[in-house]
């Protein structure tokens, strides 16, 4: 493998610079996939592999990312369950929630996982052609809550109540039945085609309160966590939560979990002190920050880099990134002049 900045981190090898990559950083801001879009649908554009591979590609060669990221959705498994999928209308559609033990009557698997999600392995063998070799390729699932809360409301949005009884009358550990050796193989798809690493995304996770997150999370995510090292002891694994607080983050205490991703509510350098020595820690950076002047821009993360540095922590812990993703509209030239900020960063 060649020097990668990102698996260097992983492996504990000092470097004077952090790896720097942005979740969403292929998509709507960016002009190359902007002018994809006029002439294929974004389901074109994930499930046709070579597309799909060159929406990934684009960033990095625009903007020098280290890292590229599978180009695809989160919620295709419920797809694969017969929920009914659907884009047409913009925003993902299903045909059915799940709001009682009746529902789950329409759950069933469209075909084995290797078939499904062939569309993926193949982009991924297509990134991996392409891709210098100094860059770390990495796939990606949703996390099970948040599967199961657009299963469950249609979308994640209002106060997630349907989603939060559920927990409590079986309907979250019956969608789990289901989901979880599907989801398992999911991930086993995309790290066979060579994918370096794979991040679980949990955006709706913090809505939960801490009692409820410590309950039905933390065990279901650590034994996602043990399944794959045991599989794959040699690729890495990230979690993202967003909205959960430094309470939930150290109540994970998983020792095959290797990064953490964090958002820009926490303070970045409580949880290098707090999770440092445990996890490598990833992003933080508010989204927004992006659609500020660059004078700005470049004057927020001038502090949060002193911030960091007068702290002592150890900044080979960090993986520079967004707490969340790329927002709609970002300025394409505030994007460059982040990444070139961190690549030129001394420590």
């Amino acid at each position: 493998m060649a020097n990668q900045k990102f698996i260097n981190s992983l492996k504990k090898e000092a470097q004077n610079v952090p790896p720097i990559w942005m979740m969403r950083q292929a998509g709507r801001y960016h002009p190359p996939y902007q002018e994809k879009r006029k002439s294929y649908s974004f389901i074109d554009l994930c499930k046709k592999p070579q597309l799909a591979a060159q929406v990934a590609l684009d960033p990095v060669e625009d903007f020098d990312f280290d890292v590229s990221i599978l180009f695809s959705d989160l919620l295709f498994p419920l797809e694969q369950l017969s929920m009914g999928l659907s884009y047409k209308s913009g925003p993902p559609t299903l045909e059915f929630q799940l709001q009682s033990h009746d529902d789950f009557k329409k759950l069933k698997v469209i075909e084995s996982s290797e078939t499904f999600y062939d569309f993926q392995a193949n982009t991924l063998k297509f990134l991996i052609e392409k891709l210098p070799k100094d860059k770390t390729l990495l796939g990606f699932v949703g996390a099970p809550f948040t599967l199961y809360t657009y299963a469950t409301e249609g979308a994640h949005k209002g106060n997630l109540v349907s989603s939060k009884q559920g927990l409590y009358d079986g309907r979250f550990q019956k969608f789990n039945e289901i989901l979880l050796p599907e989801l398992l193989m999911n991930i086993k798809v995309q790290l066979n085609a060579g994918a370096d690493a794979i991040c679980l995304f949990d955006t709706a996770v913090g809505e939960l309160c801490f009692k409820d997150f410590k309950q039905f999370i933390v065990p279901v995510m650590r034994d996602i966590f043990k399944n794959i090292k045991s599989q794959f002891p040699d690729k890495k694994i990230i979690y993202y939560s967003k909205l959960t607080h430094l309470e939930y983050l150290k109540e994970i205490q998983s020792d095959e979990l290797d990064v953490l991703g964090i958002d820009w509510r926490m303070n970045l350098v409580s949880a290098l002190k707090e999770l440092g020595n445990d996890y490598y820690i990833q992003g933080n950076i508010d989204p927004v920050w992006l659609h500020l002047s660059n004078n700005d821009l470049l004057k927020n993360l001038e502090i949060l880099k002193k911030q960091v540095t007068e702290s002592g922590v150890d900044l080979n812990r960090w993986i520079a990134g967004l707490g969340h993703g790329v927002l709609i509209e970002t300025p394409e030239e505030n994007v460059r002049s982040a990444v070139k900020f961190f690549q030129e960063i001394s420590y």
